[in-house]
């Protein structure tokens, strides 16, 4: 397992779990992110990434996605 942070452009990962701060857990599975989704890395940037899942894109920090692992 490593941390969805970790990821490069292009990777595509399955979350096996995620932890932190209930709104941002709660924001996250609202639009279907949730253990067990996959993910795709559509780009990496200074302190962040975003996230493509069926036709959606999430921008996310570096800090909330090291609590992903993947």
């Amino acid at each position: 397992m490593q941390a969805l942070s970790k990821k490069k452009t292009g990777d595509i990962c399955t979350i096996k779990w995620m932890f932190g701060i209930p709104d941002v857990l709660d924001f996250l599975r609202s639009r279907k992110i949730e253990e067990g989704s996959t993910v795709q890395v559509i780009q990496r940037m200074n302190g962040g990434l975003i996230l493509g899942m069926d036709g959606k894109r999430i921008a996310m920090c570096d800090a909330a996605a090291d609590r992903i692992q993947v």
